[in-house]
Parts: structure tokens; sequence; C-alpha cells
């Protein structure tokens, strides 16, 4: 991994994560390792991130929490803790009420135009997210392709090639990739 990057482990939370949620990733099990990997090779360069609801949420967000009251939970409760597995990695944790996480507050991590390598869930919501954001913005993107999960893998693939129409900004990349270079 390129010195100069910075990880980025998008909502590793329960609520992404366990087959119980509305919202769990059949594929979430199969990211932990590489997710752990990547990690390891970012040390104190990786940021956690999380998906919270606002407190007081407002217009579409107002609605979206309407349709899915499972979620409209407090932002310390169980359902919105980063997995067990995951729960050690980083040197910061960004918690959010938005889907995608690049802003000020992750910039204040990762300065205004990093290399961000991003990994986590789901990649057809809050990975593509943040990645078109980020990279509008002037950052340059990564997505680690076998480090994020979708909510099926069709969505999966679809927000990959999504992400896919963006480069120089935005490349993709596999674990051992990203870890050779």
């Amino acid at each position: 991994m390129h010195p100069d990057a910075w990880l980025v482990v998008i909502d590793p939370q329960r609520i992404f994560a366990s087959p119980d949620s509305q919202w769990g990733s059949p594929m979430f099990p199969g990211i932990v390792d590489p997710v752990r990997r990547l990690a390891t090779a970012a040390g104190r360069r990786t940021v956690v991130t999380r998906w919270v609801p606002a407190a007081d949420p407002q217009g579409s967000w107002a609605a979206y929490l309407e349709a899915w009251p499972f979620a409209d939970v407090r932002e310390d409760g169980p359902l919105l803790e980063v997995v067990p597995e995951l729960a050690d990695l980083g040197s910061a944790v960004v918690s959010l009420p938005t889907f995608g996480k690049w802003g000020y507050a992750l910039q204040a991590v990762t300065g205004p135009l990093p290399h961000l390598v991003l990994a986590g869930v789901s990649t057809d919501c809050c990975v593509v997210s943040t990645a078109l954001a980020a990279a509008d913005a002037g950052a340059t993107i990564t997505v680690v392709t076998d480090a994020c999960a979708g909510s099926t893998p069709e969505n999966h693939q679809t927000a990959l090639d999504v992400m896919a129409l963006y480069p120089p900004q935005i490349t993709l990349a596999t674990t051992a990739e990203v870890l050779e270079s």
C-alpha cells in the first residue's frame, strides 16, 4: 500500500453486517479478512466511519427514517456498533448521518486532497457516495473491490461498474494489488 494513502473502512457496523438486519449484506463476512490485511498495511492511516441517524432528520432523511424505522436508533446503540472483528482498527472514527463520508470530518483526518483507499459496506450506497464526492473534490480514490460488500452481489458489481467510469480519479483494485503498490 502506498505510504501516503489513507485506508477508509466505511461503516463496518452490525446494522450492515448482521444477516438479521434488514440492511445486512450477505457479502460482509467475505470482506473481514481483506479489510484486516489492508488495515495492517495502513496502520495508523486507517479511518473507520459509521453511519448514524440524525438527531433531528430533515428533508428526505425524515422520510428515509420513516421508511426504515428499525434504523432510527441511538448513536451508541448496539445496532450501530462496529463489528467486533473490526472494532480495533484505525486511529480515528468518523460518525456521520449521511451515506457519503467525504466532508469536513474526514478531511480533518486525511487532509483535503488525500489518496483514499476505500473498503467497507455497502458498495452500492455509502462506498459509491463517498468515492464520487471525494473524487469530485480532488481526492484520489482507490476502491478495493474484494474488500467492499454490496447489498447484493449484483448491486456490488453495478456500483463498481459506475465507479470504473471515473479514471484516473477513481481506480478499482484488489487487496493483493493495493498491498503490492
